[in-house]
């Protein structure tokens, strides 16, 4: 029989060190550890599977998509304010 391998990763794209970087301002960094422990959190209670179901490109991927729609609806309420 062969072994099938998967090569799923759900914490591609994401920073889970705990070290703050050069770069990265003290509201940025505290911002970003909620999130990991949140993410965390979630990853250890529902487990990997379920985990894979809700976010099958990874959270990296979830993350992004968030951060477009939040951009597109910005700019969508300006664009309504200039009416």
């Amino acid at each position: 029989m062969a072994k099938t391998t998967d090569n799923y990763s759900a914490f591609n794209d994401i920073n889970l060190s705990n070290a703050r970087s050069e770069n990265e301002s003290y509201e940025d960094y505290r911002k970003r550890l909620k999130q990991n422990k949140d993410i965390l959190k979630l990853y250890n209670t529902v487990g990997r599977d379920v985990f894979k179901e809700m976010f099958p490109g990874g959270v990296g991927e979830a993350l992004k998509n968030l951060e477009n729609v939040e951009e597109e609806k910005v700019s969508q309420e300006k664009v309504g304010e200039a009416k």
